[in-house]
């Protein structure tokens, strides 16, 4: 989304760049509650991908990891997918990837230790951190400069979404190769 914007804007095509960031939005809530679900129902499976099932206390501290980070995912996401967006708007997406970060550093030996939380406190410190990142995220994208995504950009637009996407993919090939 962040090129497919940067591109809009070089054109002036605000309106293009409103609903790609509208479409950037409802996409990457959808995709993220699907793979929520997707790990909440193989939990156990992708924890013994991992080697988390060596022994039972392996076991049993990596699935009450497993289930607070995955339940983190949405907001995880969706703050990561909004940060080059805002990138591409002004300066704010370091502090918010910062005040994310700074919250679960803070939180985490608090909930650890003095809590007593063991490693769902440090789950629970790090989707705290998660959701501070993207209430930020949402706060900027509320206040964006440049562009200002109204009720009906939010809209799937298939042009849209299939362009968003084949930049994406572009990008990423190229990165690998």
């Amino acid at each position: 989304c962040c090129a497919f914007v940067s591109m809009a804007l070089g054109r002036n095509e605000v309106d293009k760049a409103k609903r790609s960031v509208g479409n950037a939005v409802v996409l990457s809530v959808a995709s993220s509650l699907v793979l929520t679900a997707v790990y909440l129902m193989f939990a156990n499976s992708i924890i013994a991908m991992f080697g988390g099932t060596v022994n039972e206390e392996t076991f049993h501290h990596s699935q009450e990891y497993f289930f607070y980070i995955t339940l983190g995912i949405p907001f995880y996401m969706f703050g990561q997918a909004m940060n080059p967006i805002i990138r591409a708007d002004g300066k704010f997406a370091m502090v918010s990837t910062l005040a994310g970060a700074v919250i679960n550093i803070i939180l985490d030996p608090i909930f650890i230790f003095i809590f007593q939380w063991g490693m769902m406190g440090a789950a629970v410190a790090t989707v705290i951190g998660q959701v501070a990142t993207a209430a930020l995220a949402v706060w900027y994208l509320l206040h964006m400069k440049i562009i200002k995504p109204a009720s009906g950009d939010y809209a799937l637009r298939g042009s849209i979404c299939g362009r968003m996407l084949t930049l994406g993919i572009t990008s990423f090939l190229s990165q690998i190769s």
